[in-house]
């Protein structure tokens, strides 16, 4: 029986890419592709020419059943969104599921994603932390911030540029403006930084530097409450 390959992809550099996870796409019958204008430049770049269909945050409600039915009948599918792993903070997560629950094998290959390189580089604690990814918009924010404000463990989200003050002044509310903290943009990208210091440092310095790519943001846990 055919399987799904859950296939990280580059982040930025295009070179962020393994051996195995070039084979796969080359050898599977089907790539299900996030947004297939991005994922076939990647494509074309390694030389993949594997059929490519839309698979994302719209549709993949509808698509699972039928996706499922094609590996069962014998179709190899690899997934990929536009950067880094599938499913984390990306469409994946339901089709995997679906998979597993219909017995189906799923093969996650290891990969790039952009938290792992940006709490190594934080310089903030990581034997311990817990993954928020995006907080929500606005229902359960405040919430959600209110919860968080106990963590002890460090906590890595991550955000978009038109909102990345509001959040640091978000945090800086509900965690304090001293607490330690990192933000990483544009991983393995030309232009990657980050930037280290407090909340309200790191508020300064985006009020002055327009924030620009994507950002990955690493916040300190609560020492008070720790044990």
């Amino acid at each position: 029986m055919s399987k799904l390959y859950i296939v990280p992809t580059p982040i930025g550099n295009l070179e962020d890419i393994t051996l195995r996870a070039i084979s796969v796409l080359k050898e599977v019958d089907l790539i299900l592709a996030e947004d297939t204008r991005t994922s076939g430049k990647l494509l074309k770049h390694l030389n993949v020419q594997t059929h490519m269909q839309s698979h994302h945050m719209h549709n993949e409600h509808k698509m699972v059943e039928g996706i499922c039915q094609k590996i069962l009948s014998g179709t190899s599918v690899a997934l990929i969104s536009d950067a880094g792993t599938p499913a984390i903070s990306d469409p994946g997560f339901l089709l995997t599921r679906s998979c597993i629950e219909k017995g189906i094998e799923v093969d996650c290959l290891p990969g790039a994603t952009a938290f792992v390189p940006a709490i190594v580089n934080s310089g903030l604690p990581n034997d311990k932390f817990v993954f928020e990814g995006f907080l929500p918009v606005k229902k359960g924010r405040q919430t959600r911030l209110k919860f968080l404000a106990e963590e002890t463990r460090t906590m890595v989200f991550y955000e978009s540029p038109h909102k990345l003050l509001k959040t640091l002044n978000d945090f800086s509310t509900y965690f304090e403006e001293e607490r330690q903290a990192s933000v990483s943009r544009e991983i393995t990208k030309l232009h990657e930084e980050t930037v280290r210091g407090t909340l309200k440092e790191l508020i300064q310095h985006f009020e002055e530097t327009a924030p620009r790519g994507e950002f990955v943001l690493v916040v300190a846990g609560n020492k008070e409450r720790r044990f």
